[in-house]
């Protein structure tokens, strides 16, 4: 029973730690946060900090699909327009540049197929792209786009838009990504 009680503890404390970790990152910075201010944060060593996690790398991978999980919860598909929930996470990048610099960072590094979050970002860019192509699907049943597009083209070009668009802003915080996004949505959707 103890057992039981530890376990739930240590999944208590995981999840502690990417909760922190993710207010850290998006105040700080990638490049400007290390592991023992992370475990400053949380009130353990950095050997007790990466008990929890294989490597550095899987913390920060964590972190993002922990960043992917509370984006999720706080803006949802809306059925009556699943392009506002999307713009809404562009929208909210803007405000977590920290989260943004990891994020461009980790999936640079993860296309070296060694890198230990490569799975990871192969798996996320699958379910965006089927997450998204499913999305464009309604909205061609709905009669709001073309149904001739190319709904998994189209899905990945959201995609690297929105990768290409948070590289920009990276470097130039004047460009407003979630208008770019919505831009690209009025070029694509059905105006009758």
């Amino acid at each position: 029973m103890a057992q039981r009680g530890s376990y739930a503890k240590g999944i208590a404390k995981r999840e502690e730690i990417l909760t922190t970790a993710l207010d850290v990152i998006a105040r700080n910075g990638y490049r400007r946060t290390s592991v023992k201010e992370l475990a400053d944060a949380v009130g353990l060593s950095q050997a007790g900090l990466l008990h929890y996690f294989s490597s550095k790398e899987e913390l920060f991978q964590e972190v993002l699909r922990k960043r992917d999980e509370v984006d999720s919860a706080s803006f949802g598909l809306e059925p009556e327009s699943p392009i506002r929930s999307f713009v809404g996470v562009i929208r909210h990048n803007s405000e977590v540049p920290g989260l943004v610099q990891l994020y461009a960072q980790l999936s640079t590094e993860a296309a070296d197929a060694e890198h230990p979050a490569h799975d990871f970002f192969v798996e996320r860019y699958v379910q965006f792209r089927s997450t998204f192509g499913g999305m464009l699907r309604e909205e061609q049943r709905a009669g709001r786009l073309d149904p001739e597009l190319d709904v998994a083209r189209v899905a990945n070009l959201f995609l690297a838009a929105a990768d290409g668009l948070q590289t920009q802003w990276m470097l130039d915080t004047s460009i407003d990504m979630a208008d770019h996004i919505a831009y690209l949505w009025q070029l694509v959707a059905r105006n009758d």
